[in-house]
């Protein structure tokens, strides 16, 4: 979208406007595909029928780079697709030039719904000649003294040294996608991107890294974004400062595995070493970061999260089973008591900390017994926000191949995973009744989802999007509240997920 905008493009967020549409899809699972071609068919449907306002299709994203020649050969509509490793060449898709980059972003139009991200003061930060220099926040223990063009250009000549081993034991292969390139996407953005931003203008994301090395049976995220890659620590903290210097309060770090950070350009804790360069930003009030693989989590790493006021005691931690027989056909690893050592560690080092993590139900082979060490796990480990998901066979994905007599059927896959979130609501339904009297800063977002009376917001506690909500039914001393502004709250009713608050001041 910035790429576009800046080469003149002007954003719409209504199709029946566009001259050029662009359907960005996932692959990762059937659910995604299917919802991701019901968007492209949506979008061929109106290119034909809108009298020939819309002169252009063009798909982008994971479903490119899995099926690139079907749907150029399916969908006859579609003009262009633009894989992951492609974004450059959306322009040349639209058909708009690539000169326009050289120019300055357009102002969008007061009705549009994006925010432009200008990029002047990542030029700025860039006319410096070593990445301490950016400003005193980078002079950061056990961060090597490279000069900027290193820092640069480290993302682009290394790899994990892991990742190369499973590069030659055919990790990343896509011998068995028909119409996929055999070239894996090595794309990386940085902070000279033009961006828009499409969150809420407090909140932002931040990609800090792309592509996973890690071998796990049930994934083809490999495949399709590639070996892991991380940014250059003086880029992040580059884009971190100009979202701050355009309202942004709070950032999320995201990563298909945020704990491997900087692991290519020879940091040790590198994740802790950008924490520590961010978390003091002048502006930001919340730090996190999401997806984060349990045997990458450090000591100095718990302490860092603990150190800093701006960072959110808030681990998301996918652990994706319990029992050893199921973790190891998922080549994850682990056990039960490994991961409840972790989540006690994690505890005592942070106190308050509050934990999310995700299970796959239904995974080949696994057993009743499987599942009851499972449930078993979950009533111990007490995890504050859950999700569960049945297992989804892709084709591509190890665990594709293996005996069809260990595929667990569908219908006991979903009686599974009801099960387990029924016990994990009951989880989380007393631990949120232990919230109510607690004063906290609540981020308000906007009138609630569910009904006009009330309001919802965040705590630190609460990631964007994922978790639950804080609805908000007294206004306290205001009259009304701005979304998008920080304020004190006090809980006064729980409910299974979410919890009520006063406004307080």
């Amino acid at each position: 979208m910035g790429l576009l905008d800046r080469a003149g493009g002007q954003l719409t967020a209504r199709a029946e406007d566009a001259e050029i549409l662009v359907v960005n899809t996932c692959s990762f699972i059937d659910s995604a595909k299917q919802e991701s071609v019901n968007a492209i068919l949506e979008m061929a449907r109106h290119k034909r029928e809108n009298g020939g306002k819309a002169r252009r299709l063009i798909v982008a994203g994971c479903l490119v780079e899995r099926y690139r020649d079907e749907i150029r050969k399916n969908i006859p509509e579609v003009d262009a697709v633009v894989g992951t490793g492609e974004l450059e060449s959306i322009l040349l898709a639209a058909g708009l030039p690539a000169a326009g980059l050289a120019t300055q972003p357009q102002t969008t139009p007061s009705a549009s719904p994006f925010n432009i991200l200008l990029s002047r003061a990542a030029s700025a930060v860039h006319q410096h000649s070593h990445p301490s220099e950016v400003g005193p926040q980078l002079e950061i223990a056990g961060a090597p003294r490279l000069d900027s063009e290193t820092w640069v250009s480290a993302a682009a000549t290394r790899s994990r040294a892991e990742g190369d081993a499973r590069q030659r034991q055919g990790r990343f292969s896509r011998a068995q996608w028909t119409g996929a390139t055999a070239a894996l996407p090595e794309y990386l953005y940085s902070d000279e991107t033009p961006r828009i931003l499409t969150t809420p203008r407090s909140s932002a994301y931040i990609k800090i890294a792309e592509g996973c090395d890690h071998p796990c049976s049930f994934c083809i995220i490999p495949q399709l974004r590639g070996k892991f890659r991380s940014r250059p620590l003086v880029s992040i903290v580059a884009e971190a400062q100009r979202l701050i210097a355009q309202g942004v309060r709070e950032i999320t770090l995201i990563g298909q595995d945020t704990t491997c950070y900087g692991e290519d350009l020879g940091l040790r804790d590198g994740l802790s070493t950008l924490l520590d360069a961010l978390a003091p930003l002048p502006g930001l009030k919340w730090l996190r970061f999401l997806y984060a693989y349990p045997n990458k989590i450090t000591t100095r790493l718990l302490e860092t999260i603990a150190r800093h006021e701006t960072i959110a005691k808030y681990l998301d931690v996918p652990l994706q089973h319990a029992s050893v027989s199921v973790l190891k056909r998922m080549k994850r690893g682990g056990t039960a008591e490994v991961f409840l050592r972790l989540i006690e560690k994690a505890r005592a080092k942070v106190p308050g900390i509050v934990l999310r993590s995700t299970f796959i139900v239904g995974f080949p082979g696994e057993t009743a017994e499987d599942f009851n060490q499972l449930c078993e796990f979950v009533a111990a480990a007490k995890i504050d926000w859950l999700g569960v998901f049945g297992y989804s066979d892709e084709e591509g994905a190890a665990s594709f191949s293996l005996d069809r007599a260990l595929k667990v059927p569908k219908r006991t896959i979903e009686v599974r995973r009801r099960r387990l979130m029924k016990l994990q609501q009951k989880i989380s339904a007393k631990a949120k009744a232990a919230w109510v009297g607690r004063e906290v800063d609540v981020l308000v977002e906007g009138e609630s989802d569910e009904t006009e009376l009330l309001w919802q917001g965040r705590t630190a506690l609460h990631a964007p999007e994922i978790d639950g909500k804080v609805l908000i039914n007294d206004f306290g001393p205001h009259d009304a509240l701005v979304p998008g502004t920080f304020y004190r709250a006090q809980i006064t009713e729980s409910h299974e997920y979410d919890v009520v608050a006063r406004i307080i001041e």
